[in-house]
């Protein structure tokens, strides 16, 4: 039962970081972005350390230690990496860009809760997944997971209200659609006690759909940033993001 306490325990903290987004009302636009783009860089680097210093390394081992073949583990990476993509072309997972103009605001702001609530479920399938095989890789996932909900967090609630939600109704959404990690946990530690063999695969996509996040989507947007002042300041907050993984990791090893 201690998987399963841990694990509520994870995703109930993370479906509060939904109301992370009313930090945004107080804060002025520039100060926001300036902020944002640091925890950007912050996530980029925890979801790319969680993948390649926690979960590759812990898919490996269970499927070594259940005598399968380690190669279909990069394989069902690369699963996951497609599966990520399918899912936010279909989706619409981000904000309609300003250059889009013409995109439909308001039916997206709709589409972007069901692939964010979606995203939250899949979230809490993985961190009991993960507190299933061990305490250290359940913290390293749910570091990853929380790093990167804080900035997507903050930038759906813009989505929300500016596809015409009132503040309170964003922030009920947004909630609501948090507490789906919750759901996922439940239903994981369900489906991982009847298929333990499944864990190994879970992780596997899970990493592949990091690695997508942060290289496709996180990445990208601090290569925006034309300062080079600020660009510097961002790959000290990427590596940060890693260094944390790493220290994870080594602390759980001594």
């Amino acid at each position: 039962m201690e998987t399963l306490y841990y694990s509520i325990l994870a995703t109930a903290g993370i479906s509060l970081i939904s109301f992370i987004g009313v930090v945004g009302l107080a804060i002025k636009y520039k100060t926001l972005n300036k902020i944002t783009l640091w925890l950007v860089a912050v996530s980029a680097g925890s979801l790319m350390g969680g993948a390649f210093l926690h979960l590759i390394p812990e898919a490996l081992h269970e499927i070594e230690h259940s005598g399968g073949n380690k190669e279909n583990i990069f394989l069902f990476i690369l699963v996951g990496f497609t599966l990520f993509f399918i899912l936010e072309r279909i989706l619409h997972w981000h904000h309609c860009h300003k250059e889009h103009g013409d995109c439909d605001v308001h039916i997206f702001s709709y589409m972007n809760l069901i692939g964010d609530g979606l995203h939250n479920f899949i979230d809490g399938l993985v961190i009991v997944a993960a507190f299933s095989l061990n305490f250290e890789l359940g913290i390293a996932t749910t570091i990853s997971v929380i790093a990167h909900e804080i900035p997507q967090e903050i930038s759906d609630f813009g989505v929300l209200l500016h596809g015409g939600f009132t503040k309170g109704k964003a922030l009920l959404f947004n909630f609501l659609s948090g507490t789906l990690a919750v759901a996922g946990a439940l239903v994981g530690f369900l489906i991982i006690n009847k298929l333990e063999g499944i864990i190994p695969w879970l992780i596997a996509i899970t990493a592949g759909g990091f690695i997508y996040v942060s290289a496709s989507d996180l990445i990208p947007e601090l290569h925006k940033e034309p300062k080079l002042s600020k660009s510097i300041i961002s790959l000290l907050f990427f590596f940060l993001g890693i260094a944390i993984m790493y220290f994870v990791r080594v602390s759980h090893a001594h």
